[in-house]
């Protein structure tokens, strides 16, 4: 199945001659007024027209398909290392590198009833889930069991579980994720989710187990569940200031009957700076928070995940992980809401020259307790990025990251550039 997937998307996208919209470049339709057309911009982008056109549809709405890419072809990432933080985890190299290209087709068709469906295959990327270069990252099929039910979904899927997971990993004010050590990308499982009182609050719970796909026993590849509800008690002036709240909870279940966390401080290309190793153990219970404030151009977005572990020696250890991100778009856009989804997309430029916006952020991972001994390592970090259109993004962020670790407190500063084409 892995093998045969990626040459059907590949051939579909040949067939098509065509890209069209991927999910992160998606529009809530609270914020279909700020889409302007590729030539209200001064940098030059394909036209709406020529990417619109480009799609297959059933004459009878009994077939569609939409392609999409997602291009990151130009990430560099330079390192300043004191002594200690090469003792902890040797010299972390200047690096180039192309942080992804995704190649994706959604659309519907009928089978005894409507189903909606979404296939990529990813390079590099924001969601793999192993450590090969080339990657399928959605393989999910969907339908509408009813209005008070909601959507199912079967495959390859994201867990509903933390913001930072949920989200568009791309339209971040971030460079990357920080709290990957408590959830997982992309796993293999059903779930159920809709959005409710008018769109005020969205569900969603899951159960996944990709035992089938890894060729592993049932027995021991891990049960995961998963769920999520947000909140939208604040909504005024058409969606330019909103109070997203959220709460999740995931079960963790051992594979082979270990657990074990670990993470990079923000930099893909960046080694394992906490990693706990294996811990004997049966599961992990992870709560999640979340808020999100805008008014107008500013943001702030702030997570705290908690996992209390099982472990066989009864010392049960405790981890968790927070940031706080702010942010300012100085141009005086902001990030449209999405009330079906449960989380703000990217930043809509109005002007000609794009929409300019200024980041910071401070963040902790702490994965020490009770005979634990991950490391503990906090940072800060800044940044700018230029949305010059609905689809080019460019940007550069500075990190200053400590690390408390094998009883030695190093520091490494990271300067991260990025460029990224998304439709």
């Amino acid at each position: 199945m892995r093998r045969a997937l990626p040459a059907a998307i590949l051939l579909a996208c040949s067939a098509g001659s065509a890209l069209a919209q991927s999910v992160e470049s998606d529009v809530p339709p609270e914020a279909a007024h700020l889409v302007k057309p590729s030539d209200a911009y001064a940098i030059p982008d394909l036209s709406d027209q020529s990417l619109g056109s480009m799609k297959v549809e059933d004459a009878h709405d009994r077939f569609s398909a939409k392609f999409g890419l997602v291009v990151m072809p130009a990430d560099y990432t330079s390192f300043d290392q004191d002594d200690a933080s090469k003792a902890q985890v040797g010299n972390q190299e200047d690096e180039f590198e192309a942080r992804s290209l995704r190649i994706s087709a959604r659309g519907h068709f009928e089978l005894f009833r409507k189903w909606n469906y979404m296939l990529s295959y990813e390079y590099k990327g924001f969601d793999q889930t192993s450590s090969a270069d080339w990657n399928t990252t959605d393989v999910r099929v969907s339908t509408l069991i009813g209005p008070r039910a909601g959507t199912l979904s079967l495959g390859k899927i994201k867990e509903p579980f933390s913001y930072e997971m949920v989200g568009d990993a791309a339209n971040l004010p971030h460079h990357e994720r920080l709290l990957s050590p408590f959830f997982r990308s992309r796993n293999v499982g059903a779930q159920l989710g809709n959005a409710v009182l008018d769109e005020r609050a969205t569900w969603a719970i899951g159960w996944y187990n990709d035992w089938w796909v890894e060729g592993e026993s049932f027995d021991d590849s891990g049960n995961d569940f998963a769920g999520r509800i947000t909140a939208l008690p604040v909504w005024r002036d058409d969606g330019r200031e909103y109070l997203h709240l959220a709460a999740s909870v995931r079960y963790y279940g051992a594979v082979d009957g270990q657990l074990r966390y670990k993470g990079k401080p923000a930099s893909n290309v960046a080694d394992d700076y906490v990693d706990t190793g294996k811990v004997p153990g049966d599961h992990s219970w992870h709560t999640g928070l979340e808020a999100l404030w805008n008014v107008g151009g500013y943001s702030l977005l702030a997570e705290y995940i908690r996992a209390d572990l099982s472990t066989r020696d009864d010392r049960d250890p405790m981890l968790q992980g927070y940031y706080l991100t702010g942010s300012w778009v100085i141009t005086g856009e902001h990030r449209p809401y999405d009330r079906k989804a449960g989380y703000a997309r990217r930043v809509l430029p109005s002007d000609r020259w794009g929409a300019v916006e200024l980041i910071g952020r401070y963040g902790r991972v702490d994965l020490d307790d009770s005979g634990v001994r991950g490391g503990t390592m906090d940072g800060w970090w800044a940044g700018v990025n230029w949305w010059a259109t609905r689809r080019i993004k460019a940007s550069v962020g500075y990190g200053n990251i400590d690390l408390d670790r094998f009883g030695i407190e190093g520091n490494t500063r990271t300067l991260l550039s990025r460029v990224q084409w998304i439709y």
